[in-house]
């Protein structure tokens, strides 16, 4: 990364183990935010920073659960706009694929390499903000601890730029940066 401030355009934040949680489905009405999740959008967002949910959700081509029931929530956790791969089979935005960056990229004229993808899941995650070329944290919550251990080998090709406890370290890590001069 270049040296100065890394002008952070977006962020994109997975759901599931990130802002709340266990990594497992849980029904948009039944879901509960961690108690940092609510600061660390809410610091994002009045540091003129968008913030987007990016999430994998398999169990809307199942029934389970609607788009619009994970757009409300979203929206009433203050998220900018959502991006939701409902689609079980492979597909073009199914995590790993980067398809819901690369959307969101075109549709609010994002240079990839200035957001930053936080997330739990190694193989997901952060495979597709590598594909991308964006600035990759993993936390420790949810499948974080799995993703740096157990399961290290399905991405070892790629490396998280800051590994933080939980989404509100990430934050602040990412304000911290954005803040001063220097390479990641």
């Amino acid at each position: 990364m270049s040296e100065g401030n890394l002008n952070v355009q977006a962020v994109f934040v997975d759901r599931d183990g990130t802002i709340g949680g266990t990594g497992h489905f849980i029904h948009p009405r039944d879901f509960v935010l961690f108690p940092m999740a609510q600061e660390a959008i809410h610091l994002l967002k009045s540091n003129g920073i968008r913030v987007f949910a990016f999430t994998n959700q398999y169990r809307i081509s199942r029934g389970q659960a609607t788009v619009q029931e994970f757009e409300d929530q979203f929206t009433h956790f203050g998220f900018d706009e959502s991006y939701i791969c409902p689609h079980e089979e492979e597909c073009n935005c199914r995590k790993p694929k980067p398809g819901m960056l690369l959307e969101a990229a075109r549709q609010h004229s994002l240079d990839l390499r200035k957001c930053v993808v936080i997330g739990d899941v190694g193989d997901t995650d952060m495979l597709a903000a590598h594909a991308v070329g964006a600035i990759k944290i993993l936390v420790r919550t949810g499948w974080g601890e799995g993703s740096l251990t157990t399961f290290r080998e399905k991405w070892s090709e790629t490396e998280p730029d800051y590994i933080a406890a939980d989404i509100l370290e990430a934050v602040h890590w990412i304000l911290g940066k954005k803040a001063v001069n220097g390479h990641s």
